[in-house]
């Protein structure tokens, strides 16, 4: 226990503690909460515990006049909804044996917070609080957290064994707070990741998600590439594939992880297609009289791949979709031009534009030294040239184009499909600086045309 922590409470959960006060009891945040206040990082989800029972909570907080939500009634908890904001109570418990790898078989409630702390993943997550008695930390994760680790509440072994998620859990929370997982965690994390094939591949996805968009990311792809292949088996044709080409100097997995660690930001989508962007290559590889590795037609293996793999792993199709088309677009010639980039803009749009810039930043970062600030310098001018086109307001889409379909017909005589040919044709003339976007400008060519 310690008096010294002291965590700024939101007004709803004094209010809680309040109302469980008054009944007689105590409450206390637990969890992320309380290991985020101390890190000084955002605090998403103020979950709380507390010894009373769930038809204690319902009927308390029911009997004061809030709504109360019944969310997972079966492990003890229940959702108090305070100005429109659910707040998570959990009556202390143990668990049973998790039997299947995933989920305890049972579930006893207790009055004891230390036995209720003691079920949980990690020390750093195993810590509670509250105003009147401070942090309660038996397991000494604030100590943890001042060195920089991750590691289980008692022995990992059975931290793992009860709940194979936790081997994702523990490199996510390593890759986002930039911890090192402790020796007895990566031990265990390296001989028990194939009971994953337990764990439902939504829950998998959703610690890969988190995962990915990290700071640390690169360093759980380097200790922990067993566990990543274990759910996407395809990386492992990657490891340790030489490409033997001068732009190259390392093996194919390596240039992804260097990748992965110059990718600078946290979009989803990017670091997605960044991590997903050359796994077509050793199934595209070749070499020539002189013994240099090529790759030929690798952006559409790999964007091919990448989509059976996202659909295995139950991503949304508008996610998957966005990711796969950047990879297949990642190896494209880039020209440096207003109308290329035009080009890029009506084809694929902004938002996807700008992401298949930060992959090939990414990409050319991870290649050669020698070749990297001219080719960087390129996608530099590239940018350049895109907040030129967009500050202008110039024309890149149908959208922009200064007439309309009615226009056409009025002006060609046509219908169908020959409307969106002539749209089409004068669009491209206007990006290729052949005539300016201008009503007349447009209308008289039509006319000419028409003669």
């Amino acid at each position: 226990m310690s008096k010294d922590i002291r965590i700024e409470l939101p007004e709803a959960v004094k209010e809680i503690f309040k109302v469980i006060g008054e009944y007689g009891s105590t409450a206390y945040i637990v969890g992320g909460s309380v290991r985020d206040s101390i890190m000084g990082r955002p605090v998403h989800d103020w979950d709380i515990c507390t010894p009373v029972t769930i038809n204690e909570i319902f009927s308390l907080f029911e009997t004061k006049g809030y709504k109360v939500i019944p969310t997972g009634i079966q492990h003890g908890t229940v959702t108090v909804m305070i100005d429109g904001a659910g707040y998570e109570i959990t009556t202390y418990r143990r668990d049973g044996e998790y039997s299947d790898g995933r989920h305890p078989d049972s579930v006893e409630f207790t009055s004891d917070l230390i036995e209720d702390l003691s079920r949980r993943d990690f020390t750093i997550n195993a810590m509670a609080y509250n105003e009147k008695d401070g942090l309660i930390d038996p397991f000494n994760g604030m100590q943890d957290i001042e060195d920089h680790f991750i590691r289980c509440v008692g022995v990992a072994k059975d931290r793992f064994t009860e709940d194979a998620l936790r081997i994702l859990r523990a490199m996510r929370f390593a890759s986002q707070l930039e911890f090192v997982i402790d020796a007895e965690a990566g031990y265990e994390i390296r001989r028990l990741y194939k009971s994953l094939e337990n764990v439902s591949i939504e829950r998998i996805n959703s610690e890969f998600c988190k995962m990915i968009v990290a700071p640390d990311f690169c360093i759980q792809m380097v200790l922990y590439d067993g566990v990543l292949a274990q759910f996407i088996p395809e990386i492992k044709d990657m490891f340790g594939f030489e490409q033997n080409n001068p732009y190259h100097i390392n093996n194919v997995w390596n240039h992804t992880v260097h990748a992965i660690q110059y990718c600078d930001t946290d979009d989803l989508i990017t670091c997605l297609a960044v991590f997903f962007h050359d796994i077509g290559k050793p199934h595209c590889y070749t070499e020539d009289e002189n013994g240099v590795g090529h790759f030929k037609g690798h952006g559409k293996v790999s964007a091919d791949m990448t989509d059976k793999i996202m659909k295995r792993l139950r991503f949304d199709n508008n996610t998957r979709e966005k990711v796969v088309q950047i990879v297949h677009y990642h190896d494209a010639t880039f020209e440096v031009g207003e109308k290329y980039v035009k080009r890029w803009l009506n084809r694929i749009g902004e938002e996807q534009f700008r992401r298949l810039l930060e992959l090939r930043k990414a990409d050319v970062s991870a290649q050669n030294p020698e070749y990297k600030e001219e080719r960087l310098c390129k996608i530099q001018k590239i940018e350049e040239l895109l907040e030129n086109i967009l500050s202008k307001e110039q024309c890149f889409s149908l959208k922009d184009l200064a007439v309309n379909g009615n226009d056409v017909m009025k002006y060609m005589g046509c219908s169908g499909k020959m409307v969106g040919y002539w749209l089409n044709h004068l669009l491209d003339m206007v990006i290729n600086g052949e005539i300016e976007n201008e009503p007349y400008e447009l209308i008289s060519y039509m006319e000419h045309a028409n003669i």
